[in-house]
């Protein structure tokens, strides 16, 4: 059965902040699309301004970084790979250099 959701802010940061969580559960079935997310500019405008904020990237250069692999996301398995991650609110798809090149091994074999 496929589901349709208006996912409010609050929910998006908290998946964000810790994905091993009931909204991050709620984030992975969006990505997975058991999920299909109901959007609309306005709601897209907010998730951009909150995800903005100093306090969840802490480098404002590096928001660019973050809502490409947020926009990709929505339809493909993608990754951040960064040597900051503290720069980053998000653990599970924001990686090292040496993580994604485990994650590259682990897929091939």
């Amino acid at each position: 059965m496929k589901y349709y959701a208006v996912i409010d802010t609050n929910v998006l940061v908290s998946a964000l902040l810790k994905w091993e969580s009931i909204p991050g559960a709620v984030a992975i079935e969006s990505l997975v699309g058991k999920i299909t997310p109901i959007l609309n500019d306005e709601i897209l405008a907010e998730y951009r301004d909150v995800l903005s904020r100093p306090k969840f990237v802490p480098d404002p250069k590096d928001i660019v970084f973050y809502q490409v692999v947020m926009e990709v996301r929505k339809t493909n398995d993608a990754y951040l790979v960064t040597g900051n991650l503290r720069h980053f609110p998000v653990k599970t798809f924001v990686v090292t250099p040496r993580e994604m090149m485990e994650i590259i091994r682990t897929n091939e074999t």
